[in-house]
């Protein structure tokens, strides 16, 4: 079956940033710059960043790339000048952030990207095999895409590591929240878009902070004249989203900061904002739909289950942990031990303590092999060996019902909501204090 790289990729649902920063060609050599002098004006160097470079021909082949993702999303170019600075500064911060994670030692070794690469190919419905040759076929060097891989683990890695491992959410934020939502209607949301015109505070002179907030002003002035919204983000924008026209996507109460949240309200779908200012710079919202609907009861199927489990290793193969658990089986089925007993003699889990009871789980609870499994099988009966990514499993099912979380899932969905929007936060404030304490170079102008 044929398939063209961009077919893969929208099936894998990489972001428009993940595809600007991968892709990316070769580091020049002193044989491309003698090639000839037509190639060194793309070889020459037009930005340091801390101790590496970045040359003329990466950042061409992000700007095709950036363009060809916005003709495919109908969003109408911005200047070439201000599309090579928002694709110049996506570069930046990525090796920064490169830089920054190597200095701290975060790296995926090859056995992870192994997996993280089968899953991709998974998730294209090919084998390994066939996605290497459908990246060929498309100019791309499996190596390259390999190693484009392991830059994205790493930085999401980081992303984990600095930031979203350190927000803490307490059960009074998410009363806070829980209040908040039902006084302005629980389960409304927006599908909003912004423009950023930064601002340091601790370093911008009145000078400086008086052009910024002309360029909002301009950006401002050239909505009010017509202009699409998502190529004026694209053209002022200083976020990481500019060229993606600043689509914030659907956001509820949790997930929309305080201050747009504020400025949505205000608005009626289709209108954008005035410039509103805040410690991060100055800010236009456009409120692009809205949506919402009433909470209701939420009624699962749950499942009292109890397994024993034996995980492959060095020692025990994988045929050898599968043959174990088959010998643990036929000896229920001839009632010479009990489940739990067995469970606490041969279970490799942390439940095995307790008779390998797991309690009162739902599907989704669980890793999809063992689910299935679960869900198919009758009340006492006890499963062949399944396999699954912690090893192999006995599983029986002892009781089902049917039960109400919403109280639960309402107080997880929160908890889960508001760490997602406390990182997005702190991210963007790491990222700047780390982009500001970067050594950063350009030469864009030179040659």
């Amino acid at each position: 079956m044929t398939r063209t790289l961009s077919a893969i990729l929208s099936l894998a649902a990489w972001p428009l940033l993940t595809l600007l920063l991968t892709f990316s060609p070769a580091p020049v050599s002193a044989a491309d710059e003698a090639n000839g002098p037509d190639t060194v004006p793309l070889n020459r160097i037009i930005a340091l960043v801390n101790r590496e470079i970045v040359t003329r021909l990466e950042l061409e082949d992000r700007i095709a790339i950036a363009v060809d993702q916005l003709r495919k999303q109908g969003v109408a170019l911005p200047p070439r000048n201000i599309l090579e600075k928002q694709v110049l500064e996506a570069l930046l911060l990525q090796r920064i952030q490169l830089s920054f994670a190597r200095e701290n030692g975060v790296r995926v070794d090859e056995t992870q990207l192994d997996r993280a690469v089968a899953r991709i190919a998974e998730d294209n419905k090919l084998t390994v095999e066939q996605f290497r040759t459908a990246l060929t076929r498309d100019g791309i060097r499996f190596d390259r895409f390999r190693e484009d891989i392991r830059k994205e683990i790493v930085l999401s890695r980081l992303r984990e590591r600095e930031v979203a491992n350190k927000v803490v959410v307490s059960e009074g934020e998410i009363d806070e929240y829980l209040a908040r939502r039902k006084e302005s209607g629980a389960g409304t949301e927006w599908l909003a878009a912004h423009i950023l015109v930064r601002v340091d505070e601790k370093s911008a002179d009145p000078a400086a902070l008086k052009r910024q907030k002309e360029k909002a002003d301009k950006a401002l002035a050239a909505l009010n004249a017509g202009e699409d919204f998502a190529k004026t983000a694209a053209t002022y924008s200083e976020a990481g989203d500019a060229l993606q026209g600043g689509d914030l996507g659907w956001r509820n109460i949790d997930r929309m900061p305080s201050l747009f949240l504020e400025m949505v309200g205000k608005l009626k779908v289709g209108q954008h904002s005035a410039v509103q200012r805040s410690p991060a710079g100055f800010h236009i919202v456009k409120l692009r739909d809205l949506r919402g609907a009433v909470g209701k009861q939420v009624l699962i199927v749950q499942h009292k289950v109890r397994h024993i489990l034996v995980k492959p290793s060095e020692i025990v193969s994988d045929a050898d942990a599968q043959r174990r658990l088959r010998d643990l089986r036929e000896r229920l089925e001839q009632g010479a031990a009990t489940f739990a007993d067995l469970a606490k003699q041969h279970s490799q889990d942390g439940s095995a303590a307790s008779g390998g009871d797991l309690g009162w789980v739902a599907a989704s609870d669980l890793v999809p092999e063992f689910a299935s499994a679960m869900e198919a099988m009758s009340l006492g009966q006890v499963s062949p060996p399944i396999r699954t990514p912690f090893g192999w499993h006995l599983l029986e099912v002892l009781e089902r019902r049917e039960a109400d979380v919403s109280r639960e899932r309402e107080r997880l969905e929160a908890r889960q909501a508001i760490r997602s929007r406390k990182a997005d936060e702190a991210y963007d404030e790491w990222l700047r204090q780390l982009r500001d304490s970067a050594y950063v170079e350009l030469r864009l102008e030179e040659g």
